[in-house]
């Protein structure tokens, strides 16, 4: 399994969060700079040319590119507190065929202070596609930043939901 996991906007993948993807495959985590390269995700669907890809996790920022990304490749994706609605840094997005039916775990934390728990379901709940499957879970007490026990359990729940 190639698992491609997009950090966030000034982040990189910890090394406590790498081990933990490394149970379920070879990980593929790229330094992305989301400041200077406004087209980060036809970069990201170029950057690794002789990998298939079989399913994207992203955080933040990580999460926007990840939903896109995982779009385009028609891949399932795991994404925490995606910044699908606004972000700080213009982004293209590339254009995809609605018809994709990827299964996507959307880990949201309700005391996000970056991203607007509201925005993400709002985007959500405007770009809905009925051949989606669709997993969403509200943290009630997570902010921002993702617990390593967290990551673990929902990246456990993810791989469970593909294995089924």
């Amino acid at each position: 399994m190639n698992i491609l996991y997009l950090h966030g906007l000034d982040s990189k993948l910890s090394p406590e969060k790498r081990e933990v993807l490394k149970k379920f495959g070879k990980v593929y985590a790229p330094d992305l700079d989301y400041y200077k390269d406004a087209n980060a995700i036809n970069t990201i669907l170029n950057f690794y040319p002789d990998v298939e890809i079989n399913t994207v996790i992203g955080s933040s920022m990580g999460g926007f590119a990840g939903y896109h990304v995982a779009n385009s490749l028609f891949r399932p994706a795991l994404l925490f507190n995606p910044a699908l609605k606004k972000r700080s840094v213009p982004q293209e997005i590339p254009t995809v065929s609605d018809s994709w039916n990827n299964l996507k775990q959307i880990v949201i934390g309700q005391k996000d202070e970056v991203v607007s728990p509201q925005e993400t379901l709002s985007f959500l709940s405007e770009g809905f596609n009925p051949v989606t499957e669709l997993y969403v879970r509200l943290v009630p007490q997570l902010g921002h930043r993702i617990p390593v026990e967290l990551f673990e359990a929902e990246v456990e729940s993810f791989f469970e939901k593909l294995c089924y």
